[in-house]
């Protein structure tokens, strides 16, 4: 049960404060303190109508309890409790979205798919994850972008990058970061003995351009013949781009497009996304509630979910929630696997903020 009487307190205190004249001196704490105040005036609103609901409730409770001989009006007190009842479940969910929505603001990502245990059945796990957040995307009605790719002969992926644009994107994908681990018979396995093969995925938040400004002396940008899985030309002109970024080392390369221009676009688009992750990573290490609120770590070397074929069965291991319908989770319904792991959050934003 959230504790309202807390947030109340705080609406009054920050209310206060920001009726002070001293919070004027500094803008930056002025906004953010408006910022909080709006989002409590917001959420109290419901607090409000949950409250009116719930009074409702007791007063409809106390006709259903009085002994009466009228049966119709007995049945049309519990009609109007159900209903009522329905309207308590939907504010409560309501008033629930709006404190992780606070929580998890919006961004458009950049996803890191790369194959890691296991040759090529690896790379074949990779290309199998990004149909599944490619259908996932279609699904969710966001967009999909591959920023660079390098694919194999038998139709996986050593390793492929994408954005993903749209509201909520970030809030359900960003549970994706770690190792998913695939358990199955490979085709050219005649012995029929299981495989376990790995990828790894990575969730960077994508920044926008006044959260991130790179020096041009800091890239070393090289440009080359693209080439596809085998070593066969993509095109006869130097279009691959590789940028190193000097002061960190991180390197991209990007060939996905036949323009030079392009392929650099997309490949500075992935390295702000690197940079800017290091950055949150040195800041959260800072920051411990961060850190402790998270469900997994989000690193590369956790092993957050187990897909086994033999049994049909996905297993996602940080909230040992186990589904045997692993088609359909591999055809983009993560729904009920993203849920679950949100629920899971939440419990724990609000432990950390002493809501329950």
């Amino acid at each position: 049960m959230i504790k309202f009487d807390k947030l109340r307190q705080e609406h009054q205190s920050l209310s206060q404060e920001l009726s002070s004249q001293d919070v004027f001196k500094n803008r930056d704490r002025y906004a953010k303190l408006s910022k909080r105040f709006s989002f409590l005036e917001k959420l109290l609103a419901l607090v409000d109508i949950r409250d009116q609901y719930l009074n409702e409730k007791k007063g409809l409770q106390g006709l259903i309890d009085e002994p009466s001989d009228d049966e119709a009006m007995k049945s049309l007190f519990c009609e109007e409790m159900e209903s009522l009842i329905l309207k308590i479940k939907s504010v409560d969910e309501e008033i629930e979205e709006k404190i992780f929505q606070e929580s998890a603001p919006d961004h458009d990502v950049i996803i890191e798919i790369r194959s890691a245990a296991g040759g090529d059945e690896a790379a074949l796990f990779v290309a199998a994850l990004f149909k599944m957040y490619n259908h996932y995307c279609d699904l969710k009605g966001w967009s999909l972008e591959v920023l660079s790719s390098h694919p194999t002969e038998i139709k996986g992926f050593k390793e492929i990058n994408f954005s993903v644009s749209g509201r909520g994107a970030f809030a359900h994908l960003k549970y994706e970061s770690g190792v998913h681990r695939v358990q199955r018979v490979p085709v050219t396995e005649s012995s029929g003995r299981i495989h376990t093969s790995t990828a790894t995925v990575a969730m960077l938040i994508e920044p926008k351009e006044v959260e991130l400004n790179i020096n041009p002396e800091d890239l070393k940008i090289d440009t080359y013949r693209s080439s596809g899985a085998g070593g066969q030309h993509v095109n006869t002109t130097d279009s691959a781009v590789r940028i190193t970024h000097l002061p960190t080392n991180i390197v991209v390369a990007c060939q996905a497009e036949r323009s030079q221009i392009k392929n650099r676009e997309k490949a500075m688009r992935v390295l702000k996304a690197r940079i800017m992750a290091g950055v949150r990573e040195e800041e959260e290490k800072k920051v411990t509630t961060e850190r402790r609120i998270q469900v997994g770590t989000g690193d590369r070397s956790e092993k957050i979910r187990t897909y086994n074929f033999p049994e049909r069965r996905v297993t996602d291991h940080r909230i040992n929630l186990t589904l045997y319908r692993l088609e359909s989770i591999l055809e983009g319904d993560l729904d009920e696997i993203v849920s679950s792991l949100i629920k899971a959050e939440r419990k724990k934003i609000y432990e950390a903020q002493g809501l329950v």
